[in-house]
């Protein structure tokens, strides 16, 4: 690959080699999967199904979801094959509009985006560990100070809207399963996307297995009549600008449930031959997670009807908008099986929700050892242990985890993560088009296909999501609270330059090596 230069104001990343290239093209693509894969196809169709009130528009949003992840993907594509560094988006944002936009990207994965979506997803797991052991409940401990406290830049508008602090067994469940995982990766690359393949391969089955059950064996004559009858698929859907709003804000589920895609460049420089193996991971793993998704939705829509009422006995009776706590996954299959469908899908989504947030673990700590080597993070986060993984950063990335999980504000770390990741995305796919105009002689691995407009629509229809949420009056204050969140950064940044001067990176590789058994 020719070589590029970085911008004058901010010194090149160093050279990656320090890195294990252990990922494998199967590898890179059970990351991307793996990573997409959590909870959220389980779960969130129940929201969507609330807003939408219509079967036809709850397969259009994931229809929808799925081609803006596809559409991003193939924009980002050209960008993981140009840069194939630790750090990856970091990387793209800072090549194409300077250290700066770099920096407000890393600083927000770290507050919000990567830690936030690790400790939803660890806390669900939490929840589902707790329908095989009862005693997992959400009682908070006496002897740890808990309070409900309204944090300004949140915006609370209503004492349900408080952040909850303290520790209840889910919690702790959460907490367990993080430091298990920081664990894992610490070991070494290998240890980790041994687990990350293992964990997919098998979720991505469990998926496939649910797909093809209720597609045949669980299709109930009850909902496909009440789904897809007369004009029963449709609704009664008034398709004013106050549905289209609420559409837009429906897909915040489904955009959360497909995020974290673009995981596989953050660790780019452990990915053999990644300017041939970066852009298949992310088209093939995007492509096979957004077919699963519309499938599951078909078959959830094969065993349940999407409206019921919420005081009915039985999962049929309440429908997918009404599924008990919002386990649509998990109400398909009592219909099927049972009560041990119950704990048949609570198995499933643990082996889900497990696998997804080693991905996020494994990755997002390479953003934050880029960061470090470019003068922007805490120096010991540029630093490789012995078994060539950046250590520090995944004990911090992991510290922080645990104090978002002490809050239990997913709902709104929901909004927080999905807008400022929207942000970013647009932004870093606008820099494909810099890139284009201030580079036109670099070696190019991959063109993005359709360029320049494949890449234009995606711009386009990731801000109109955007301007959907901040018209919603529901979601709104998330949307804004996570912009100013973002823009907190640009004083730390100048902080951080200030602070940090001219000093040399630390040497890579330091610290001992974590005992193997």
């Amino acid at each position: 690959m020719a070589s590029v230069t970085a911008p004058t104001d901010a010194p090149p990343s160093q050279p990656q080699s320090e890195f294990v290239k252990a990922m494998t093209l199967t590898d890179a693509t059970m990351l991307v999967a793996g990573i997409m894969i959590g909870s959220g196809i389980f779960i969130v169709s129940a929201d969507i199904a609330r807003k939408v009130e219509s079967p036809a528009f709850l397969l259009l949003a994931w229809v929808l979801t799925g081609v803006i992840t596809m559409l991003g993907a193939l924009a980002y594509a050209e960008l993981a094959a140009m840069y194939p560094r630790a750090g990856g988006q970091y990387v793209f944002l800072r090549e194409s509009m300077g250290p700066l936009m770099g920096f407000l990207y890393g600083w927000t994965l770290f507050v919000v985006i990567q830690t936030g979506t690790i400790a939803a997803v660890a806390v669900a797991f939490g929840r589902f560990f707790g329908v095989l052991v009862p005693g997992i409940s959400t009682e908070m401990y006496g002897w740890f100070p808990s309070a409900p406290v309204c944090v300004a830049v949140l915006g609370c508008r209503d004492p349900s809207q408080a952040i909850t602090l303290g520790l209840n067994p889910q919690r702790l469940v959460a907490l367990i399963s993080i430091a298990v995982l920081t664990w894992i990766n610490l070991r070494g690359v290998r240890e980790g996307k041994f687990v990350q393949t293992s964990l997919s391969m098998v979720k991505t089955g469990a998926l496939m297995l649910l797909i093809i059950l209720a597609l045949t064996i669980g299709r109930n004559a009850t909902a496909v009549a009440a789904n897809f009858s007369g004009g029963n698929f449709f609704g009664n859907v008034d398709v004013t600008g106050a549905f289209v709003v609420a559409f837009g804000v429906a897909l915040v589920g489904s955009l959360f449930s497909s995020d974290a895609w673009n995981n596989v460049t953050f660790a780019a420089a452990e990915v053999q031959n990644p300017q041939r193996n970066l852009p298949l991971a992310l088209v093939l793993g995007t492509g096979m997670v957004t077919v699963l998704y519309i499938l599951a939705n078909v078959g959830y829509l094969s065993v349940l009807p999407i409206q019921g009422a919420p005081e009915a006995a039985d999962a049929v009776g309440r429908g997918i908008a009404n599924s008990t706590q919002d386990r649509v996954g998990t109400a398909a299959m009592e219909v099927m099986f049972g009560e041990a469908g119950g704990y048949i899908m609570a198995v499933a989504i643990l082996i889900s929700t497990f696998g997804c947030n080693n991905g996020l673990i494994l990755s997002g700590a390479r953003v934050f050892y880029a960061m470090a080597r470019d003068g922007l993070f805490f120096r010991r986060a540029g630093t490789l242990n012995v078994n060539r993984v950046p250590a520090f950063a995944l004990i911090l990335q992991s510290v922080w985890t645990g104090i978002l999980c002490l809050t239990g504000t997913y709902g709104q770390l929901l909004n927080y993560v999905i807008f400022a990741a929207l942000v970013f995305y647009v932004l870093t796919t606008v820099g494909l088009f810099i890139l284009r105009a201030k580079r036109p002689d670099a070696h190019r691995p991959y063109r993005a296909v359709g360029y320049p407009v494949l890449p234009a629509l995606y711009i386009a229809l990731a801000a109109a999501v955007m301007i959907l949420i901040l018209l919603s009056p529901t979601s709104r204050t998330e949307a804004v609270s996570g912009l100013v969140l973002v823009l907190l950064g640009v004083p730390v940044y100048w902080w951080w330059r200030r602070a940090e001067g001219n000093r040399p990176p630390p040497p890579a590789v330091v610290g001992d090596a974590i005992p193997r058994a």
